[in-house]
């Protein structure tokens, strides 16, 4: 099996002098989909953050692409092709919808680019075309999830971790927004995800890793997970004898 395009050995992460990850092993292969789950404030944005350098570890190694990225700045391992999309969606509320898009085009190789991704996000999410003269500020809870995403996806991205992309949004835009994940998943970007929508989680991911009280304690695939009752109730929201496999 060819070498992981992520791989975290006994990571030890979090806050000030408190740890909130313990001893985190997490491998990805490139043009996997993998997705955690578990309760929250239980460390799995903690872990986003640090694989993407917001968040510097007290032990352990990450490597990405083959090479060592502790202690890599966020603008450094952006440059590398890990992209992360945080929770929420940051953006520039009185700028236009084209000038967030813009914003997500660096560094320089990926501005030289910008016509061109910007057009695919414009593709991806027709909605944000119509809005693109827009302040950011104009658009629905929505429409603003789907500009984050889409700012992204300015930078050509080997790894895209993306934090919650359901929150908050109504069910017809959450249908939405994964059949845009769905389509990259399938261009052999790979993906690190957090969710707790398990209708998606079963259809995208390859694998699910369980994280509580900061360590991982249970891998496999969605049915694996679906198979077993106290991981099912306790983690996917299925109750034995009220699932539903259609």
């Amino acid at each position: 099996m060819p070498s992981p395009l992520l791989a975290i050995t006994d990571l030890w992460a979090g806050y000030q002098e408190t740890p909130i990850l313990q001893g985190i092993d997490l491998t990805i292969h490139e043009g996997e989909t993998v997705v955690l789950i578990g309760p929250n404030g239980h460390g799995k944005t903690t872990l986003l953050r640090t694989i993407s350098g917001l968040i510097k570890p007290m032990q352990g190694e990450i490597h990405f692409a083959g090479r060592l990225v502790n202690g890599k700045s966020p603008e450094e391992m952006t440059g590398t092709g890990l992209i992360h999309i945080p929770q929420g969606d940051a953006l520039f509320p009185d700028l236009l919808v084209e000038e967030n898009l813009l914003m997500g085009a660096y560094p320089h190789s990926a501005w030289t680019r910008r016509h061109e991704s910007r057009d695919r996000v414009y593709e991806l999410f027709p909605q944000l075309r119509s809005r693109a003269r827009q302040p950011a500020r104009t658009l629905s809870g929505g429409e603003r999830r789907q500009l984050a995403i889409g700012r992204g996806l300015m930078r050509e991205a080997r790894l895209l971790l993306i934090d919650e992309p359901s929150l908050g949004l109504a069910p017809v835009l959450l249908d939405s927004v994964y059949a845009v994940i769905e389509e990259i998943a399938r261009g052999k970007t790979t993906v690190l995800l957090v969710e707790e929508n398990f209708k998606h989680i079963r259809r995208l991911a390859k694998r699910v890793s369980v994280l509580e009280m900061g360590r991982i304690v249970r891998s496999g695939t969605p049915d694996e997970l679906l198979s077993d009752p106290a991981v099912a109730e306790s983690y996917l929201g299925v109750v034995q004898g009220a699932r539903n496999d259609g």
